[in-house]
């Protein structure tokens, strides 16, 4: 049977409740799951670029092949290369994991070795670097590469502000009362000579 001193009781819980609750979330208790969206949103970014680069690698391998077919072992090594890049994958969900990282991390800068190397062959080859189709796709190779630079800078400012949210006051209460489960994020800690793209001349 409902009692009216009990519904009062508990609608002035409620009352009493809300400027706490709007303290709570002017305090930054929202921050965190925020920023991680964030940082989960950048990620997806960076994958989309390497995807978008993992397509053009075929069609250059073929138009290499059709003029430098001596340049097996080169040739090879960016097909393998390519290969390992696709089958390690790195979610939103795993991007707090270092071993799965590095992983991803070491296999994307092999592939940007091969493909320096692939670009390279190049130089020796006038017909090759004369072609309309294989000329396209360095271009557009430089593009993707141009953008994985920025979408992995985008992602490490991101990863940045959430990983300081986690360690400063306030966010360093609210991840340890609400939001135990967050771990920091990884970053990109390759070397600097192995972040540098493939050099496309033209």
């Amino acid at each position: 049977m409902f009692s009216w001193s009990a519904g009062r009781s508990g609608f002035a819980r409620i009352v009493i409740l809300l400027p706490f609750l709007a303290l709570l979330s002017g305090c930054g208790v929202n921050n965190i799951p925020t920023y991680e969206e964030q940082a989960k949103a950048k990620w997806s970014d960076v994958q989309n670029q390497y995807q978008r680069r993992a397509d053009l690698i075929p069609n250059l391998v073929e138009t290499v092949k059709g003029y430098a077919q001596q340049e097996r072992t080169v040739l090879e090594a960016v097909t393998n290369a390519r290969a390992r890049a696709t089958s390690v994958q790195v979610n939103a969900d795993t991007i707090t994991d270092p071993e799965a990282f590095k992983k991803f991390q070491d296999a994307q800068a092999q592939l940007s070795g091969a493909l320096g190397r692939l670009l390279a062959v190049s130089e020796s080859y006038p017909d090759l670097k004369s072609n309309q189709n294989f000329l396209a796709l360095q271009s557009q190779l430089e593009g993707t590469e141009n953008r994985i630079a920025v979408a992995r800078r985008d992602y490490i400012e991101a990863v940045r502000v959430y990983n300081t949210e986690l360690r400063t006051f306030p966010g360093v209460i609210w991840a340890s009362t609400f939001y135990k489960g967050n771990k920091p994020m990884q970053e990109f800690t390759v070397a600097e000579d192995v972040k540098q793209p493939p050099q496309v001349k033209f």
